[in-house]
């Protein structure tokens, strides 16, 4: 048994995790105050009694369309588990065919994110390959041109698919982190273009920009993305193109933002009403003085 000590490697591995901590505690509760995420102008819109439509948007990083890679990955990672446990029941499981599976998801998932595939190339593509493999078949080809992607199979252990499953996930969700403090919020008056923790922001009259909703991607479109791109009326400055999710519950709430002008009207201060009080009574009429007989005159 090993003798226990301060100055161990296990206990300098407990004092680097439990520093890690308290810093992080402690720039919490000194930055609280002053980081503006996301969530909070959210809020603050919400809680705006003159704003009753708005949008708050962010952008994903386009590696957020290999999900279904991942997923896949993860899914074949647990099967190589089961393959590698040497139970008898999970001994058929061949590690090239679901290599073979999950490679063809990627590769279908690279060119979602490489090429610009709408409806007319998807068509045009499935075209071309129905008459390439009539060409082939008319030559008896179409067996041996298929073997080629059968020496393409190739096997990962279910500890490599778990890697390729983490680091495709800490990618998205640093993208997401870094959605919290990078954004875009749209009223009916201004948009507001959030670029950092605090309240480095930018506001932009509604004259100033344009809003296009582009979906002509086919199968980002069958994910449920699309993306929304702002143009500025200063030519020199860059459109800015947001890949965001549920683009079409987004593409319904821009519309309305859009087609409102908020004016700010002045809020009235209920008024306590007066208390009247009763009227005076009538004044009464003071008594006349008695006459006094005259005196009689001495003759």
């Amino acid at each position: 048994m090993l003798a226990w000590s301060w100055t161990s490697n296990q206990m300098i591995a407990v004092y680097i995790a439990f520093g890690v901590v308290l810093a992080g505690v402690a720039a919490w509760l000194i930055l609280r105050k002053t980081v503006r995420t996301r969530m909070g102008m959210e809020r603050q819109l919400r809680q705006d009694p003159d704003i009753n439509d708005w949008l708050v948007i962010f952008g994903w990083t386009a590696k957020v369309l290999y999900v279904p890679t991942l997923l896949v990955a993860v899914l074949a990672s647990i099967l190589m588990f089961m393959q590698e446990s040497g139970w008898k029941v999970f001994a058929g499981i061949d590690p090239k065919l679901v290599g073979g599976v999950w490679f063809a998801i990627f590769f279908t998932n690279f060119l979602v994110e490489e090429y610009h595939l709408n409806i007319k190339i998807l068509l045009l593509g499935a075209v071309g390959i129905g008459f390439l493999l009539l060409w082939l078949h008319l030559l008896g080809w179409v067996g041996g041109f298929l073997r080629l992607f059968t020496s393409l199979a190739f096997s990962i252990s279910g500890t490599g698919y778990l890697l390729i499953a983490i680091i495709g996930g800490l990618t998205i969700f640093i993208s997401w982190l870094q959605g919290l403090f990078c954004y875009v919020a749209i009223t009916p008056n201004f948009l507001n273009v959030q670029v950092g923790p605090t309240e480095a922001g930018e506001q932009i009259g509604r004259e100033d920009y344009n809003t296009k909703v582009d979906t002509s991607d086919f199968v980002e479109r069958l994910l449920g993305f699309g993306r929304i791109i702002i143009t500025f009326k200063e030519k020199s400055r860059p459109p800015l193109t947001l890949l965001v999710w549920r683009v079409e519950t987004k593409a319904q709430m821009l519309e309305k933002v859009r087609a409102k002008f908020a004016i700010d009207y002045p809020q009235q201060r209920p008024t306590t009403p007066e208390v009247q009080l009763p009227p005076p009574p009538p004044a009464e009429n003071p008594p006349e003085p008695a006459q006094t007989p005259p005196e009689p005159s001495q003759g």
